[in-house]
């Protein structure tokens, strides 16, 4: 069978697979992270998809408290005050940095925190893994509302670093009409809570 053409610009993410316990409960999944393909659509994702990033969807989706506990301990800042960018963003400071801004093509990490705008559903957490994403912002290799939202475009301040922003990201500007991995369904709003951090 034909490996499916991923959508322009986004990572072709295999189907969701699930493995079963003896009570016939998923334990794991494979579902998808935020950056784009680098790569052919028919490789792996430069970056992977952890095991523990799939266990971590899995589990919130099937409502353990304390994998969701502490995915969620990193936005427990609420976000009221949106402001909406003409390109649909909604974006929300909810902590002004200090450092610089990153310039475009500058290598950068950030701790997030994805969640369907649907039902609040996580589907992605470097806070789970300890480990922050490190990429080039605004060449492509990030869903373009996370190099938007982050780099700063019309109406959207950069972030600059130590800061943490709420965005609540359109589907046009996320994973568009095919969705990813079996866990973002098709035209699915995102919501990410973004940490900019600093360099090492």
């Amino acid at each position: 069978m034909a490996t499916p053409t991923a959508a322009p610009g986004l990572c072709s993410l295999r189907p969701c697979k699930l493995s079963r316990t003896s009570a016939g409960r998923p334990t794991t999944a494979r579902v998808p992270v935020v950056t784009r393909c680098q790569a052919s659509s028919n490789q792996e994702h430069p970056l992977g998809v952890t095991r523990r990033s799939a266990v971590l969807a899995a589990a919130i989706l099937l409502g353990s408290s304390s994998v969701a506990e502490a995915a969620s301990a990193a936005a427990t800042q609420k976000c009221t005050d949106f402001v909406t960018a003409p390109n649909g963003i909604k974006f929300c400071e909810i902590q002004e940095g200090t450092g610089p801004s990153p310039q475009k093509g500058a290598m950068i990490r950030c701790h997030y925190m994805g969640r369907l705008a649907s039902n609040g559903a996580v589907f992605d957490s470097s806070y789970e893994r300890r480990r922050p994403l490190s990429f080039k912002i605004g060449v492509g290799q990030v869903i373009a509302g996370w190099d938007q939202g982050i780099l700063g475009a019309d109406g959207i301040p950069p972030m600059k670093e130590g800061g943490k922003r709420q965005l609540i990201i359109p589907s046009e500007l996320a994973y568009g009409e095919r969705g990813a991995g079996g866990v973002i369904p098709p035209k699915a709003t995102l919501i990410f809570d973004v940490e900019l951090l600093g360099k090492r």
